[in-house]
């Protein structure tokens, strides 16, 4: 069987969706990119959406990998930040505002993946709570410079905000893409001090970290949005590959001490 790949969403009120009935809007939905799915699929796997309702621990036991996708910022709580973040305003019907619960339950997938040696896949937020979970920090804001972190471009992007990230000889990145890849690019935080075992695989020439790896372990974080690049990501192969090998209980064991 083609492995099962889990993908994180957002949870959002009926009430931001356009044209719902008013008798629905207090109501919630689970949102989720059609992308990651479409790009999970053209690889071999079997794309599965993940809500926030059941245990971590045990909906990490019945999946063979891991995306955690991309959102709104993780809450400056969980690593020490200093951005305001106004309470009264409820995620469910701001998407741009940290969501607690997200953070909370995501974390929790993260650390469960990691007990249990599954390939993991962390996109954007996904990337950077990857860090916050092993200890590390972020960026608060990147300021403005000649590259372009928060692109105006619509996604996907291949316009000229795209910007080349540079990746280190002999890593997995490198591997993957060569010594450079021009990435699309919508984030205005970014990893700062690396988390426990986590290594940067690729930067911006401004110093950006885009892509971390897990030591000798099948886990992988990239800051660019993979399922909305104009050409395919070889990523998704990746961790396909990774997780049939770990379904077929094959997968490489992991070292690093988290």
């Amino acid at each position: 069987m083609p492995p099962l790949i889990g993908i994180t969403g957002r949870r959002l009120s009926l009430g931001m969706v356009k044209g719902t009935s008013r008798r629905f809007q207090f109501q919630f939905v689970n949102s989720y990119f059609s992308a990651f799915g479409d790009k999970v699929a053209a690889a071999g796997g079997i794309p599965v959406n993940v809500p926030f309702n059941c245990d971590a621990e045990h909906v990490v036991e019945r999946l063979d990998g891991l995306i955690v996708t991309g959102g709104q910022d993780v809450h400056p709580s969980r690593w020490g930040g200093n951005a305001e973040v106004d309470p009264a305003v409820d995620p469910r019907w701001n998407h741009d505002v940290p969501d607690l619960e997200r953070d909370e339950y995501e974390a929790a997938l993260i650390v469960a993946a990691l007990q249990a040696n599954i390939p993991l896949l962390g996109v954007c937020r996904g990337h950077q709570l990857l860090n916050v979970v092993l200890g590390g920090t972020l960026v608060e804001h990147i300021e403005e410079g000649p590259i372009v972190h928060v692109s105006p471009n619509f996604a996907p992007d291949d316009g000229d905000d795209e910007h080349t990230v540079d990746f280190v000889p002999g890593s997995l990145a490198h591997t993957l893409y060569g010594p450079q890849r021009v990435v699309n690019s919508w984030h205005h935080q970014a990893v700062d001090r690396l988390g426990r075992g986590l290594t940067v695989m690729g930067t911006t020439a401004d110093g950006v970290v885009e892509a971390v790896r897990l030591a000798d372990s099948p886990v992988v974080g990239v800051q660019w949005h993979p399922e909305w690049m104009a050409s395919p990501d070889p990523v998704f192969d990746w961790l396909v590959d990774q997780s049939e090998a770990n379904a077929l209980g094959t997968a490489m064991t992991g070292g690093a001490t988290w």
